[in-house]
């Protein structure tokens, strides 16, 4: 750490009830996309190195389906269906998403009964509406019923735009997301189902002796990516979610709204080939160093440490000794009692006006009740800043 030549200016900001605290993206220098939607983040810290229009709401296209197999994946976890299960193709299914329906497809015959993972498959790799719809009518009895099973995960996720009616990404005026919020769905999944996560990176998958390959461009262009996702609807254009896996890190990859496929698999690879030759890792702590420390009200101490539980790394632009800026920002004071690895804080780091790294902090240890004296001493100490912060903020109403 103490080789770094990064200056690391830290502060603690203590929120208030009511009080929001905003971070810009981090802007690419000297890079240009056509995609109208386009977005590059760094998988393990977060941090955002690309963003164009990555808020504005746009169509998904089959890159849906991976909430599609974010639900199935969630049901997975709460044991409600498991590697016997059986996904039945119904003859909805077959038409709107089958053979008949000339879209992409597992080729399922109507009627028969598909293990859970071949259906993931299908899914993932085929790109197969008719899986996709079996999925849906399976778990929750209706497309429409799994769409709104898909809009009540994404609220759990913490993907407050997004909103889904159906599994297959078929067009709906209702079903819409962000650049951003495929991004950060994508590195959940990644993070939480790795055992579905590898068949993204499958190539090609026979079903009905029907040998189809994976949609995904990136897979065979040696840039070290594993998924995800493409999507086309005339309403949105060419999309694709992409990761890529280089030296141990792995950025992902969000384009919407180009013209053709190839302009896609172009804009998604140039993007990815950026990000990993323009930025390099830094180590700030290292994981369990002290990062800063919390106020405690009524406690047998009046502050505790604040740690990381992995390495706290930024990606700063290759060759570069910028000057950075850290907050740790906490409802507080933390009432008693803490306990040992509770998350308490938020480290944002910012490189200039962008947010370099946000990340959890934890309490390094207990902090348990105090004295009776030490209980009054803080109650004074609250009462008298509680009068400094209704003067800086101003006082709640309603």
């Amino acid at each position: 750490m103490h080789k770094l030549r990064v200056l690391l200016i830290l502060v603690c900001l203590w929120l208030v009830p009511g009080m929001l605290v905003g971070v810009p993206d981090a802007a690419a220098q000297n890079f240009e996309t056509r995609a109208a939607q386009a977005f590059l983040m760094d998988a393990e810290t977060g941090a955002v190195l690309f963003a164009k229009n990555a808020d504005d709401l746009m169509v998904p296209a089959s890159m849906a389906k991976i909430m599609t197999v974010e639900v199935i994946a969630e049901e997975i976890r709460r044991g409600r269906i498991d590697e016997n299960t059986e996904f039945v193709i119904s003859e909805d299914a077959w038409r709107r998403g089958g053979a008949p329906s000339r879209g992409s497809t597992m080729f399922a015959e109507i009627g028969s009964a598909i293990k859970l993972w071949d259906l993931l498959r299908g899914i993932i790799i085929h790109s197969g509406n008719d899986a996709a719809i079996a999925a849906a009518e399976t778990i929750a009895g209706s497309e429409g019923a799994f769409g709104r099973m898909m809009t009540q995960r994404a609220r759990e996720l913490g993907l407050t735009q997004s909103f889904f009616t159906n599994a297959t990404g078929y067009h709906d005026p209702d079903q819409v997301t962000t650049a951003r919020e495929l991004a950060l769905l994508t590195r959940h999944f990644i993070e939480t189902s790795p055992e579905i996560y590898a068949l993204y990176g499958e190539e090609e998958f026979v079903w009905n002796d029907i040998r189809q390959r994976n949609r995904n461009p990136l897979l065979t262009m040696g840039i070290g990516a594993d998924g995800v996702k493409t999507g086309f609807l005339s309403e949105s254009g060419y999309g694709l979610v992409g990761s890529a896996m280089q030296l141990d890190q792995r950025l992902i990859v969000v384009v919407n709204g180009l013209e053709n496929a190839r302009d896609r698999a172009l804009a998604a690879r140039r993007l990815l080939e950026w990000g990993f030759r323009a930025f390099e890792p830094r180590t700030l702590f290292e994981a369990g160093d002290e990062v800063g420390s919390a106020r405690v009200y009524g406690g047998e101490i009046n502050y505790v440490p604040l740690i990381a539980s992995r390495d706290v790394r930024v990606l700063l632009p290759r060759g570069t000794d910028e000057r950075l800026s850290a907050q740790i920002v906490y409802r507080g004071p933390l009432a008693v009692p803490v306990r040992a690895g509770d998350e308490v804080a938020m480290l944002r780091v910012m490189r200039g006006d962008a947010l370099a790294l946000e990340m959890p902090l934890q309490a390094a240890q207990d902090v348990g009740l105090g004295t009776l004296s030490q209980r009054a001493l803080d109650a004074l100490w609250e009462l008298g800043s509680g009068a400094v912060r209704r003067a800086i903020f101003g006082s709640e109403s309603g």
